[in-house]
Order: structure tokens, then sequence, then C-alpha cells
């Protein structure tokens, strides 16, 4: 399947859904909250809350404050905010990132913090593609993924959540050299990667397979689901 190029993921969400009516937004595994930031640059009228578990990430994120944003170190499946509080949730790349027995409570609390016909947007990346088999040597996510979707499908099925839409695109990611791919995706806070010399050398090959003059060009292909709270 030749799936369109996303290349600015807050376009693809304002293409699904009205931020002016979904002005209270919460990003459940927020990170470093670039997606938020660049969300409230273009609808100042909104106000997100961006939930983080990693306590060093959150410690960064409050040093870098902003109008109508917050943050509160905490996980999806232990929301510290009260029934029916956000208009929007957003999961961007992080439902498979919370503990495989904790996925349905997670989703849960969602829905729980969601006003009536509030809105889940869930962002996962899928396990394909030349990237993919450049992490998959040290970091293996099929398991966690496959789970991810599993718990979407399970949560519609318990009538909790009425499915809007299914998306497949896919996300150009490029790197200047290998030193580049080093720092953003071996050395992150929230992921303590403790690579022998060998596995490092063998990542270090497979992502050199894919530079050409200008550096490392791959593309991951994603999904979004969109529900709405039943």
């Amino acid at each position: 399947m030749n799936l369109p190029v996303v290349r600015d993921e807050l376009d693809l969400l304002e293409s699904l859904l009205d931020l002016n009516q979904h002005r209270q937004v919460i990003e459940l595994g927020c990170g470093a909250a670039q997606f938020s930031r660049q969300l409230l640059e273009r609808h100042p009228a909104c106000e997100v809350t961006g939930l983080e578990v990693d306590a060093r990430q959150h410690a960064k994120n409050l040093l870098n404050p902003q109008p109508q944003l917050q943050f509160v170190q905490a996980g999806a499946q232990s929301v510290p905010f009260e029934a029916g509080r956000f208009d929007l949730a957003l999961m961007l790349k992080s439902l498979h990132h919370v503990p495989l027995d904790q996925m349905t409570q997670a989703l849960a609390e969602v829905h729980r913090v969601l006003r009536p016909a509030g809105l889940l947007y869930v962002a996962e990346p899928v396990f394909a593609g030349a990237l993919n088999d450049v992490m998959r040597l040290f970091h293996d996510e099929e398991q966690v993924r496959a789970a991810a979707i599993r718990a979407l499908n399970e949560a519609v099925a318990s009538e909790a959540w009425m499915h809007v839409s299914e998306t497949h695109y896919q996300v150009p990611v490029d790197y200047r050299d290998f030193a580049e791919f080093e720092r953003r995706m071996l050395n992150v806070t929230y992921l303590d990667h403790q690579l022998d010399g060998a596995t490092l050398e063998a990542v270090r090959a497979r992502f050199e397979s894919n530079m050409t003059a200008d550096g490392a060009h791959f593309v991951r292909p994603m999904r979004v689901n969109l529900l709405r709270k039943g």
C-alpha cells in the first residue's frame, strides 16, 4: 500500500477534529511536549495538560513553561483529575509504553476524565519498515505494539467507545549520521538501553546501510484511531 506522507502530524489532527470545540486537552505520555507546544501556538484558546511518567523528562518540562500548558507527573493508568475534565485526550506513540497489564486500565482512566462524547486520538507506530529493522536490534516492540492495538479493539468492543475513524500514513524520519541517531534513539531518559559492544556495532552497521550522501532517510508507518466516549 502506498501510504500518504504526513510531515506535520498536527495537520492530520486538525483534519480529523475541530480544536475550537475541543479546547480542554490532555496529552498522556507527552515526552518533551513538542506536539502540545505546537498545538498551543496554533490554537492559543486551548488549554493543555501534559502527563509524563518519567521524572527526568517531567523536570525538564517544568523548566520550560508556556502559557496554557501545565505539566503533571503521572502515568495514563492513574490520571490525577476528576471525571469529565477534558474534551480531548491525545496518546501519541505512548499507549504501547504503558505496562502490558495496565493498558486496559489506562484506557478506562482516559474514558473517565473525558466529558460525554469526548474524543481520544491514538497514534501508534506500525511494526514495519527499515527504521523498525534498526530499532528491533536493541528495542523490539512487536509484542507491546500488538498489545496496544488489542487494547484499543477491546475498548471499542466493550461499547464504552465508538470508533470514529482509522487513518494510515507514514512520517519521514531523518538523521544526519549515526551520532544523531544515537542521541535521539539510544540516549533517551525513559528507557535504559545498555548495549554491549557487539549489539551497538550491529545497530551501527544496519543504520549505516541506509546512509546516503546527505544522511539516513526513513519513513515510519503509522496509524491513528479516533474514538468517541460512549
